[in-house]
């Protein structure tokens, strides 16, 4: 059983870390963060704190992964911090691996939230025994251009502010992958254009499944493999996987090659169930489908339930998931729920 952290409260004190790319502290992007602050502040009724090395900028971030992992550390030995939030994510912050005490965290359990890269720390968190919650980032979802958008501000509350048992995830009524870039002014002020969604669908399955989340972007996942922060093979057993893809844009065939590593190592076998996300900018969304089937008809996986197109990971707006918390597929609704709290 993972530790769940305790639940937020406005007045909180909470930090800010930037554990791979910097550019929260890059002159041009420091009023994105700047932004997502303030919504922390305004929205949730925070304090919020930016660890000593965040916001040095993206040179010096990318030299010393030693920094960041001393910024996360010392977030978590800090009594007075109650939750830490990953500013944005990256592609390298399996860096930080050699510089990381887990006991620190053991010893310290608190929120941890963030998605993308910031996947090899909740797998930190994993191996240190703590659940930690795969969410919005600060210039991302908070920094959210004109305004926060109310689906993540309604799972932000429901997942780190109360105790009770998140319950069903709505699917979220549009969606929007937009690039506007940051570094120019006249966009700050342009909402992005959103999708109408027309929410999950279920690949393959029937009936009510359920079972532990874990799982991340499924590119960053590739990183960690044959590292201490690989899971046990028992730690896959009876869980809900869950799957995202980045603004790479990954090549279909990828995702067959991945998810052939997953079953060959018996970690599909051990599944009660599979969630995907949206993919990023709905690209290759048919592909990934037939990538998926694909694997699943070689390994004989055919009855495993599989809901796919959820609003979580590299989509807007998006809802949280805590690593190892009890979820539920239900195929006959197309139904995804998350049967406890996440917090305590």
């Amino acid at each position: 059983m993972l530790i769940k952290p305790e639940k937020l409260q406005p007045g909180d004190k909470v930090a800010t870390v930037s554990l791979s790319w910097g550019g929260a502290g890059d002159p041009e992007l420091r009023w994105r963060y700047e932004q997502g602050v303030k919504r922390l502040k305004d929205v949730f009724g925070l304090e919020v704190v930016a660890m000593p090395y965040s916001l040095k900028g993206s040179e010096f971030i990318y030299n010393h992964p030693e920094a960041r992992a001393e910024d996360l550390m010392n977030a978590f030995k800090d009594p007075s911090i109650k939750a830490i939030f990953s500013n944005i994510g990256g592609d390298e912050s399996i860096r930080l691996l050699p510089y990381i005490d887990f006991d620190v965290i053991r010893n310290n359990p608190k929120i941890f939230m963030g998605f993308s890269d910031t996947t090899i720390t909740h797998f930190i968190c994993l191996k240190a025994g703590l659940s930690s919650f795969y969410g919005p980032a600060i210039m991302l979802d908070f920094a959210e251009n004109v305004a926060m958008h109310d689906y993540t501000i309604k799972y932000v509350k429901r997942t780190l502010f109360s105790d009770e048992p998140i319950g069903k995830i709505e699917p979220a009524k549009e969606w929007t992958s937009e690039l506007l870039d940051w570094a120019i002014p006249e966009y700050r002020n342009r909402k992005r254009k959103m999708n109408p969604n027309h929410g999950p669908e279920v690949l393959q399955g029937s009936g009510i499944v359920s079972g532990k989340l874990i799982g991340g972007c499924i590119e960053v996942l590739e990183f960690m493999k044959g590292t201490e922060l690989w899971p046990e093979p028992r730690t896959w057993d009876d869980s809900i996987l869950f799957f995202e893809t980045s603004e790479d844009k990954t090549e279909p065939q990828y995702i067959t090659y991945w998810l052939r590593n997953y079953a060959a190592q018996g970690i599909l076998q051990k599944a009660k169930g599979i969630i995907f996300a949206k993919p990023y900018d709905e690209v290759y969304y048919e592909e990934y489908k037939e990538a998926i089937l694909t694997v699943m008809n070689e390994y004989g996986l055919t009855n495993i339930p599989i809901l796919y197109n959820l609003n979580f990971g590299h989509t807007e707006p998006k809802f949280i998931i805590p690593y190892g918390a009890l979820a539920e597929i239900d195929c006959e609704n197309k139904a995804f729920s998350i049967l406890e709290s996440g917090v305590r």
